[in-house]
């Protein structure tokens, strides 16, 4: 089966200043998505699932969702503060949604084949998709154990760990290659063991490029996540359980998150599961502030004169 791409496409970027997810880049009019969706595409991968919020649907599915007709399935998932296992209300005054963990736990319904995550904003280049089809393709489609059933509402916690280890993946990138030369960015900075599997995501904030290299702060080979990740359907019992414990302890707190590297680390750290870290030399890239968009443009520009993407990504 071929596996799906999870797009997580809810947020508002804040700091740009308007919703960069349809922001035009590419030399015709692209957006940072259609690279990601063709790059999936042409690597093998066989649907397209969006998270978005019900606000800007209409908008999304004209502009974005249309370009892939007759090309990879598309379908959508919504996000809101509402969207919450039973028995569980949003506190009053909570004004977004609970993070990419939440973003992703609000696609278990609609994904029951191996999947890729990553955010709509970010270019991670064909490589990283090359090694995730590869692990995807690869890894069994894992049945969802001990009678976790999605379609239920999630009326009984399932249990607190699947009945065998499960394994995902992580693309690594090299901190030096996800930079921004205009402020300081945010890194989960990855530990992993001699065999390549993740330890813990340390996540690091303030990273300027004058912190990165020989001698300083942080190592520009370190590996970093960037929120591109490969899973089996088996990552939504461990999900919806620390979920849960999320909403008990911090349920109440308006503006708390429930963070998907985080979760991750928790299942790592209780042995319900082992992540792969797949390294890659691309150079991620993506729109944090908006003075990131010449940059962008021009980095698109060049990998389309080079030939490794159409002047035309979908016509």
């Amino acid at each position: 089966m071929a596996p799906t791409l999870l797009v997580l496409a809810a947020g508002m970027g804040s700091r740009y200043g308007g919703l960069k997810q349809l922001d035009a880049v590419g030399p015709s009019g692209e957006t940072v998505l259609d690279y990601a969706v063709f790059d999936a595409w042409r690597t093998g991968f066989g649907r397209v699932v969006f998270v978005i919020r019900r606000d800007f649907e209409e908008l999304f599915r004209t502009q974005i969702g249309a370009r892939y007709a007759g090309k990879i399935a598309v379908d959508y998932v919504f996000q809101s503060i509402d969207a919450l296992p039973a028995g569980h209300t949003p506190p009053v005054g909570r004004e977004k949604p609970w993070g990419t963990g939440h973003a992703v736990w609000c696609a278990r319904d609609a994904v029951k084949e191996n999947f890729a995550v990553i955010n709509a904003d970010d270019f991670y280049g064909v490589d990283s998709f090359n090694r995730l089809a590869a692990f995807l393709k690869a890894a069994p489609v894992a049945a969802i154990t001990r009678g976790y059933d999605p379609m239920s509402g999630h009326k009984a916690p399932p249990p607190a760990a699947p009945a065998t280890q499960s394994e995902f993946a992580l693309v690594g990138f090299r901190l030096a290659n996800t930079l921004s030369e205009h402020g300081a960015v945010s890194r989960g900075i990855c530990a992993a063991d001699a065999a390549g599997r993740l330890a813990s995501i340390t996540e690091t904030h303030g990273i300027t490029p004058a912190e990165v290299g020989p001698g300083k702060k942080f190592a520009g080979e370190a590996l970093v996540s960037m929120n591109c990740w490969g899973f089996t359907p088996a990552i939504f019992p461990g999900l919806d359980a620390q979920f849960r414990e999320f909403l008990a302890a911090r349920g109440a707190e308006p503006k708390s998150e429930f963070y998907l590297p985080g979760s991750v680390s928790m299942l790592i750290a209780r042995g319900e599961t082992m992540v792969r870290v797949l390294p890659t030399d691309s150079a991620w890239f993506g729109i944090t502030f908006r003075e990131d968009k010449p940059r962008v443009q021009a980095a698109l520009a060049d990998l389309v004169r080079t030939g490794r993407y159409p002047e035309k990504l979908w016509a």
